[in-house]
């Protein structure tokens, strides 16, 4: 059901500003925003062109609210596919306020947030997923999240699964055809190109399921762990990183108590670091505390920099250093940890060498997920090493070469449980079973393909989506 009121809400975000806009959308738009305009040239606003902008006066009863530019898009071409008035006003907050007042005591209601998109996701405008790309497009803060949000914006996921759909849809008609012959025993659907049918939706779902661990990454941010012990520099690291003093730096150990947490952007890719409490044997309560926290955020990072004093390593500190290497390893075998020797500067040559081959076994044992570098986190040297590094653990080849990455859980729920009765009617198929059976089958994964797009719905479904936009958009 398709709402029918007009609402209005503030497009720009709320405070003072040299602009702000106002949004109305509904079949009474043009006529709610008509009776408060008053065009400095005369001219009756709902007679003009749609997609044209005119200047002139926000009035009620002789009383000149401010003078703005009114938009005008007449529907089905507008953004919601209804009539929209976009009102460009000074922005003063009591201006804004007076206005979108003024709206309401002519009949408009205050939109609800994501409202705009909703209608026109009713509308046509826009496919459920392409409605949500809107949100995450709103959200990018990186050049990767950008590029896979308008790349989904456009359409690029959505005509995807809308041609698998397609596909699977015409041969389900035929399935399902086969089902008012079944006295006769005919065949309409022709089993072999079904069944590579199959085969290419099954390669093409499963391609996109494992595109979300990248586009989670990039959608969320990469969460990097600094941990080590004490005074080896991990604040410092995390200021030369972030080439700011985000991080109380000071040779006292113990210095940093609480995780603190800033987030970095490197060719795209958005890296949140959390600089933690050193690990250590204290009796100190609120350190103890930090010390904990540190083996949770180990827990949550996608990466680890175990960070290593190379100014105070010993033959006993060297083997101390393996065993934390250990420690982590066995406990996060598959988790990426980079083993970087700062304070480099103040060592010779030869005792870098000589710690690098002490520790380069331990960093490379059988899996690319193991890294050493050297550096100096005060002098800033080797920071474009270690961020280089850091890039290499993400796939990027995907998002290099324009393909279609899955960054919304709903749509990977819904991708699993498409792939699940795909493969159950590829088994069935294999097996001999009856068209009754497989037709079963095939419904379920239409309705999962259409879940993502759309085409299945509920108020529930939509409330959930809806509810995370802002409320202008």
């Amino acid at each position: 059901m398709i709402p029918q009121e007009t609402i209005v809400a503030l497009a720009t975000p709320s405070g003072a500003g040299a602009i702000a806009v106002i949004r109305l959308s509904g079949q009474d738009a043009i006529a709610i925003a008509s009776e408060i305009f008053q065009s400095v040239s005369g001219k009756n606003l709902g007679k003009q062109k749609t997609h044209t902008i005119h200047l002139g006066h926000i009035v009620d009863e002789n009383k000149i609210y401010d003078q703005v530019l009114m938009s005008l898009f007449k529907g089905p071409n507008s953004y919601t596919g209804e009539n929209v008035v976009e009102i460009s006003c000074h922005g003063s907050t009591f201006i804004q306020q007076q206005i979108i007042q003024l709206l309401l005591r002519k009949g408009a209601k205050m939109a609800q947030a994501g409202e705009f998109t909703l209608r026109a996701f009713l509308n046509g405008k826009l496919d459920l997923s392409q409605a949500e790309a809107v949100a995450d497009l709103i959200a990018s803060d990186n050049e990767a999240s950008h590029q896979i949000a308008m790349q989904q914006m456009r359409g690029g996921f959505s005509n995807e699964i809308a041609k698998l759909r397609e596909e699977l849809l015409n041969f389900a008609s035929l399935i399902e055809l086969e089902l008012d012959f079944a006295e006769e025993d005919v065949e309409f659907a022709d089993r072999s190109a079904f069944n590579d049918l199959l085969s290419r939706i099954e390669f093409v779902l499963k391609r996109l399921i494992d595109s979300f661990a990248v586009g989670n990454v990039i959608k969320n941010g990469i969460p990097v762990a600094i941990v080590g012990e004490p005074n080896v520099g991990k604040s410092t690291l995390l200021n030369a990183l972030l080439n700011e003093e985000r991080a109380i730096v000071s040779d006292i150990a113990g210095t940093t108590r609480d995780t603190i947490e800033d987030e970095l952007v490197i060719e795209g890719i958005g890296f949140r670091f959390i600089d933690t409490a050193g690990i250590r044997e204290t009796k100190d309560v609120v350190e103890s505390i930090g010390i904990q926290k540190t083996f949770e955020k180990i827990e949550q990072a996608q990466v680890v920099l175990l960070l290593v004093d190379s100014s105070q390593l010993s033959v006993d500190s060297l083997s101390n250093v393996k065993v934390e290497i250990a420690k982590i390893s066995n406990k996060f075998p598959l988790k990426p940890l980079v083993i970087v020797l700062n304070k480099v500067d103040q060592l010779a040559p030869e005792a870098i060498a000589h710690f690098t081959n002490e520790l380069i076994d331990d960093a490379q044992q059988t899996t690319n997920n193991r890294k050493l570098i050297t550096l100096s986190a005060k002098q800033k040297t080797g920071i474009d090493e270690l961020k280089n590094t850091l890039l290499s653990f993400v796939n990027t080849g995907a998002l290099r070469n324009n393909e279609t990455i899955v960054t919304n859980t709903r749509h990977y729920d819904s991708l699993l449980k498409a792939l699940e009765e795909v493969q159950k009617v590829k088994w069935g198929l294999d097996s001999g079973l009856s068209s009754d059976l497989m037709a079963i089958d095939i419904r379920q994964a239409l309705f999962f393909f259409g879940e993502i797009t759309g085409e299945v719905t509920n108020d529930e479904l939509l409330g959930n989506i809806f509810a995370n936009f802002c409320i202008g958009k």
